[in-house]
């Protein structure tokens, strides 16, 4: 219960939770935390300025689709109206299939990120140690040489083997 005094008292001390939703769970939404509810206050220390701005932007959709949720279920909502609006429901599906899992399935932290920045369209991949430019300022002493002089693309997790 979010207005239990306890809680209350735990979740202003605490670096950051994770609400569990009853009805994320009621709609088969494994795992059910709600993101827009739950906090981390060391995201800022702990994540690079791109991934921040990709973490910001999915909740930003998701909370823009949520407060126009109703407008959206009942058809009253007219496209091209609001570009914020239209993007969220462009996001909408695929983002919560990010946001889902089975019992079993599990990802890596750099294919749930790539996962995540494929989503949002943001498929500026994040440099790699192997990508960045040899030079002095990089403290690259040497340029890593790929096959056929560029690295492979990788595909989105949902395309790998």
């Amino acid at each position: 219960d979010m207005n239990d005094p306890v809680a209350d008292a735990a979740r202003s001390i605490l670096d950051g939770h994770l609400v569990l939703s009853r009805e994320l769970a009621a709609q088969n939404h494994y795992p059910a935390i709600d993101v827009l509810e739950s906090v981390s206050r060391l995201s800022y220390d702990l994540l690079a300025a791109p991934r921040r701005e990709c973490m910001g932007d999915a909740r930003e959709m998701l909370a823009i689709h949520r407060k126009s949720r109703d407008l959206i279920s009942i058809g009253a909502y007219q496209a091209g109206s609001n570009p914020q609006i239209d993007r969220s429901i462009q996001v909408h599906d695929p983002l919560n299939a990010f946001l889902r899992q089975t019992v079993g399935e599990g990802f890596s932290l750099e294919q749930s990120w790539e996962s995540l920045q494929h989503t949002m369209g943001a498929m500026e991949p994040l440099q790699t140690a192997a990508q960045i430019p040899a030079s002095p300022e990089n403290g690259t002493p040497d340029a890593v040489q790929f096959p056929g002089g560029t690295p492979e693309a990788t595909p989105p997790p949902s395309q790998m083997p």
